[in-house]
This record gives structure tokens, sequence and C-alpha cells, in this order.
């Protein structure tokens, strides 16, 4: 098995106000159904009000993040036999979000 992130930048999902609870619906639904195939890993977002900090090696914390680095949205992990697996769950995922997903394969 192969560990698979798959993700979206929160700028991607771009709902009204009335399709939010249904995005969420669906969301929550594929995550059901990856919980039952027994590939659930983790699935949640970014929490955007909570400002990211750095934490050096000697313990000092800086309120920045690496140049470049805009990590934001939500995120799946899941556990997969191959790639081909991983990219239908992407396409599920991106249809119950209504956007395109980013799949990544984990080390």
């Amino acid at each position: 098995m192969t560990t698979y992130l798959i993700s979206f930048p929160a700028a991607a999902m771009v709902l009204t106000e009335e399709e939010f609870p249904i995005v969420a619906a669906d969301a929550n639904a594929v995550i059901e159904e990856a919980k039952a195939a027994g590939v659930y890993v983790y699935a949640g977002g970014i929490e955007e009000q909570a400002d990211p900090v750095l934490v050096s090696a000697d313990g000092s914390v800086t309120a920045a993040t690496y140049p470049g680095s805009h990590l934001t949205g939500g995120l799946t992990i899941l556990e997969l036999p191959h790639r081909a697996a991983a990219e239908e769950w992407a396409r599920r995922i991106a249809t119950a979000c209504r956007c395109s997903q980013e799949l990544r394969e984990l080390a």
C-alpha cells in the first residue's frame, strides 16, 4: 500500500453560502466511503485563522512561513494499492468539493 495526499488550496473552492452545506455533505460522504473501504487515514482542513509559525531546532518560534509556502485549504490522506486508485479517489473528492485536487505520493 502507498500513502497519498489529496489536497486543494482554499482559493480553489468557490461556493455560494447556499452551496456550502451541500458540498460539505458530499465531501463527508466521500470520506465515509473511504472509511468503509478501509483506505482512510486522515481528512481535514488548514485552520486559516491560526497564524502559522516556524519552529527552529533550538526551540525558537517565529511568526513566519518558508518563502513561497501557501498551504491552505483541505487535505485527505489515503492508503491505496496503486496510483490509479488514488486518481479515482481524487476524482471523487474533486466532484464532491467542486474543485480539482492535487495528488501526491507520500514517502
